[in-house]
């Protein structure tokens, strides 16, 4: 059965794939996640580094699953950005041209989110960002049910923590937005210890990914594989249901 590990990118969303657990895992990069889809056979297991299922109304810390991994995590807690409700996830779906327009559609769906939240809570840059991709993958969820149970939600760092045994990675990919070449190479270490190839981490991403992308993927696809032998656990236990019926959950 065929095992992908997601994860968003400039290009679109990086996928690191195995066909088949005799051959070496691939790397692509897919403007749409509809076309990653397409790409693999029907019963592919995928875990994705983005939200699945939204929240009609947002409490504190952002959805469920947000607030029981930060405590996993530690220093690395930060990086599990609070998800709002849907309607402010959807505010906001133009294409901007320029810094202005793009600050402006934020202020608006920030407006939304404190409407629909209990703290009132406004959106962060870093996830405003990636509003995007949580539409590409929510829509689909909607209109497609039977992804439901073979397309999950994972963590790059709730995963990371995962394939270590338990134990949160003690450094950053990134300081201060630059790449942190000893955060990554303790993760490529973890990699290569839990089932990848060491050359095959060692490669360049492909065009429209960069490294840390390639790096994450490369762990969700490791999650994928134990989601696909029933070796994960989910946050909650058992998953929670929007109003859609999308499971919401963290899976590592």
């Amino acid at each position: 059965m065929t095992i992908a590990g997601v994860d968003g990118c400039k290009g679109g969303w990086i996928a690191v794939i195995r066909r088949d657990p005799g051959e070496p895992p691939e790397a692509e990069v897919f403007s749409r996640f509809e076309q990653l889809l397409a790409a693999l056979p029907g019963d592919a297991v995928v875990a994705v580094d983005m939200p699945i299922g939204l929240p009609e109304l947002s409490g504190k810390g952002g959805r469920g699953p947000e607030a029981l991994v930060r405590p996993l995590l530690g220093q690395r807690q930060s990086s599990v950005f609070s998800i709002p409700s849907r309607a402010a996830v959807h505010a906001e779906t133009a294409d901007f041209t320029s810094i202005q327009d793009w600050s402006a559609a934020h202020r608006r769906a920030s407006a939304v989110a404190m409407a629909t939240s209990d703290p009132p809570r406004g959106v962060s840059i870093q996830a405003f960002g990636i509003f995007s991709k949580i539409r590409e993958i929510d829509a689909l969820m909607i209109a497609r049910p039977e992804l439901r149970e073979r397309v999950v939600e994972s963590h790059p760092e709730v995963a990371f923590w995962r394939l270590n045994g338990g134990q949160a990675m003690g450094l950053p990919k990134k300081i201060k937005g630059s790449v942190n070449p000893a955060g990554m190479e303790q993760r490529k270490a973890l990699l290569a210890r839990v089932g990848h190839d060491r050359g095959f981490l060692d490669q360049p991403p492909p065009r429209g990914a960069a490294t840390d992308d390639f790096l994450d993927a490369c762990a969700m696809m490791l999650i994928a594989d134990r989601h696909r032998h029933g070796e994960t656990r989910s946050f909650p236990a058992p998953p929670g249901k929007d109003g859609y019926g999308i499971p919401v959950a963290i899976w590592a």
